[in-house]
């Protein structure tokens, strides 16, 4: 009974190993190939879990997302022969298992390895089209497009069997015997264009200050002819009303005019006039009736 129970427990754990070594799953997120005495028998494994026979059949299994690879810096050169240093990442994924598995052997470093000198290389060639400014300002999303399909459409990255999803440019430096004429170009250029803003600025300035002074003078002179027609539409008005208090009455119009006339000469008590006693201006001390 011992005997029998001893090789019951051997051939349990042995069935226990061939099952376990029977199994497998592969994930959404995981690409996996099936090799059968190191050879690629199923090249692309779906999801889920499946069979194989232990120890004859082996299976890889790789990471089917988007991954990154972070180069290091490079020094590519312009069309203007002038350095730069240029730090760049790129996106990638596994696109046919089989080529990636027999190119790479499944090696992840390996593959990062192969696909930084693709980049490098085709960073090199995109550089080496395009001048300084190019590069630094205006083209950097066409840049890296063209870098991407141009990867892409590469016998190597085809034969790796991965895609290049995108190339991006983290930081782009200038060596120091390029930076400072750059930076000096540079600060000339904003100078020139700072010249002209001012210059544009001064004639708009002058511009507006002759307008306002041509608009206030017109508006003086308007003012000022606005003015002397109330002025002397108003002295008509006030002689016509003399005019007419004159007609009424013209003896107490006399008088009323003779009494302001003294008030403004004696309105100081050390006012002094001297006249002739018979003079016309001292009538109505004569006489009220100024006679």
């Amino acid at each position: 009974m011992k005997i029998q129970s001893f090789f019951a427990i051997i051939a349990s754990f042995v069935l226990l190993i061939l099952g376990a070594n029977s199994v497998y799953i592969v994930n959404e997120f995981e690409r996996a190939v099936l090799l059968r005495l190191g050879r690629v028998h199923n090249p692309d494994i779906a999801m889920g879990i499946h069979w194989k026979f232990p120890f004859i059949e082996q299976v890889r299994k790789f990471d089917g997302r988007i991954l990154t690879l972070d180069a290091s810096a490079q020094r590519f050169l312009t069309s203007e022969k002038k350095g730069i240093q240029v730090d760049s990442f790129a996106k990638w994924r596994i696109e046919d298992v089989t080529k990636y598995y027999t190119a790479t052997n499944g090696e992840r470093l390996r593959a990062q390895g192969i696909l930084t000198q693709r980049i490098n290389e085709g960073l090199r060639n995109q550089f080496a089209n395009r001048t300084l400014q190019e590069v630094v300002s205006g083209e950097r999303e066409e840049l890296m497009e063209a870098i991407a399909r141009d990867l892409n459409g590469m016998p190597e990255a085809t034969s790796l069997g991965v895609k290049i999803v995108d190339v991006r440019v983290k930081r782009i430096d200038l060596p120091a015997e390029v930076s400072e004429p750059v930076y000096s170009r540079m600060r000339a250029e904003r100078e020139r264009e700072a010249k002209e803003h001012r210059a544009m600025g001064r004639e708009q300035a002058e511009i507006i200050r002759a307008q306002a002074d041509r608009e206030s003078t017109e508006l003086l002179a308007k003012a000022y002819r606005e003015s002397e027609l109330l002025r002397g539409q108003g002295d008509a008005d006030a002689s016509e009303i003399y005019a007419t208090a004159f007609n009424k009455n013209a003896e107490f119009y006399s008088f009323v005019r003779s009494l302001k006339a003294y008030k403004n000469s004696f309105g100081d008590k050390g006012d002094l006039i001297v006249l002739d006693s018979n003079s016309e201006f001292f009538r109505y001390f004569k006489d009220m009736k100024g006679k």
